[in-house]
């Protein structure tokens, strides 16, 4: 009688294993499940499934944890899914403007090719005045902005 016990508590425990899906089959089960997710890869071993990829975030990696969990087999599940840091744009390069002391003497240099005009540098601000050719305006104002002023103001009359 103990000797039938003993092989019949046996023979169940076989059956039992007999009937639990094998972790390649699981595998296979959430490949398939999660075919349309790339990025995302599932390992199984003795039930225990890991993923590993990159989440696109929180809910995403929540929900891929679910679809894991609901394969049958599956006992436990290691999500170790990777948010990426989102891209921050760095801050912008801070304006340099030149001091008035450098501005005057850069657009003196500048404004004595173009005969009929002057220039006065006050705050950082250029301020044009005369008489220039259209076809020298755009070249000088060009030139003058190069130089880094806060501002250049166009009083400048076209003959």
């Amino acid at each position: 009688m103990k000797i039938q016990s003993i092989l019949l508590g046996t023979g169940l425990a076989f059956s039992l294993l007999a009937c639990t899906p094998k972790d390649a089959d699981i595998e296979k089960q959430i490949n398939e499940k999660l075919n349309d997710t790339p990025g995302i890869h599932v390992t199984v071993h003795e039930g225990v499934a890991t993923i590993v990829g990159t989440c696109d975030d929180e809910a995403f990696k929540k929900n891929i944890e679910k679809s894991v969990k609901s394969v049958q087999g599956v006992k436990t599940v290691v999500n170790n899914c990777q948010i990426p840091e989102p891209n921050v744009e760095p801050a912008a390069a801070a304006v340099i403007i030149n001091s008035d002391a450098d501005l005057d003497k850069s657009v003196s240099k500048v404004v004595k090719a173009y005969d009929g005009v002057s220039a006065t540098v006050v705050g950082g601000v250029v301020t044009l005045s005369g008489e220039i050719k259209r076809d020298q305006l755009q070249s000088l104002i060009q030139r003058v902005q190069e130089l880094k002023p806060k501002k250049v103001d166009n009083k400048l009359t076209i003959k």
